[in-house]
């Protein structure tokens, strides 16, 4: 009988022990976690936001996952939780061109991709549209393929003029996004001419006369296709009666 009460003694001290705890602990602040618990299970993402993570280096992990599992059953938070306010922002979609949300600058995307576009790089479409060419009809990503901010060479499509012209010379006249739009330099080579217009480089080359000393663009200024007055540099040189 008297071991029995001692048992009974023991149990209920022991449970006294077990709710003093309980309440101690749980009226006690829980612990929280930091970037630095995080990279114990996680090393890759931080490696890579130390890399390449842009303005993301500035927040910690805690600021977009706000919470873990299993406490959270979707701790992966969507972009425009924090990017808003700007017309690119309202695109959906954003994981289709920046993959990886820990390195948001490295953009890649596939292929028949414009609208996404449109909202950083006006000045281009505008271009684009305001003067028709067969670039108008292409998407952006025809020419700007895989990665963001791929400038390619216009060989690429294009066969150039003539065996001489190289890909830097075709910028010195075309502008991508406006290409029929033909201007160029005074100073331009007369060799990027000729591979069009043969006939009258080969004359100019052959000639005695002063003309022979300048350029294509001296005369043709500016705008392909310019035809200059000769009195535009000779002035009125014979009576009107012979101008006829």
């Amino acid at each position: 009988m008297k071991r029995n009460k001692v048992i009974h003694f023991i149990v209920l001290f022991l449970a006294q022990v077990i709710v003093l705890t309980y309440a101690a602990t749980a009226g006690a602040a829980q612990p929280t976690l930091n970037s630095g618990d995080c990279v114990k299970c996680h090393p890759a993402q931080p490696a890579q936001i130390n890399d390449k993570g842009a303005r993301h280096k500035t927040i910690t992990c805690q600021d977009c996952h706000a919470s873990h599992r299993p406490v959270s059953k979707n701790n992966i938070p969507v972009c425009n939780q924090c990017h808003k306010d700007k017309p690119h922002f309202q695109t959906p979609g954003c994981l289709t061109c920046h993959t990886n949300p820990h390195t948001p600058l490295v953009i890649s995307f596939g292929k028949n991709l414009t609208e996404p576009c449109l909202t950083c790089h006006t000045p281009q479409i505008k271009q684009l549209r305001e003067n028709k060419s067969k670039h108008t009809a292409l998407y952006c990503s025809t020419c700007h393929a895989e990665v963001h901010r791929r400038i390619p060479a216009c060989t690429q499509c294009h066969k150039p003029h003539s065996a001489e012209v190289t890909a830097a010379d075709c910028l010195k006249c075309h502008k991508p996004h406006m290409p029929k739009d033909v201007t160029y330099a005074a100073d331009t080579d007369n060799k990027l001419c000729a591979a069009c217009h043969k006939n009258p480089y080969n004359l100019l080359k052959a000639s005695k006369a002063l003309h022979s000393t300048f350029t294509c663009a001296f005369c043709h200024q500016d705008k392909h296709k310019t035809v200059p007055k000769c009195k535009d540099c000779h002035g009125e040189k014979h009576p009107q009666g012979i101008m006829a």
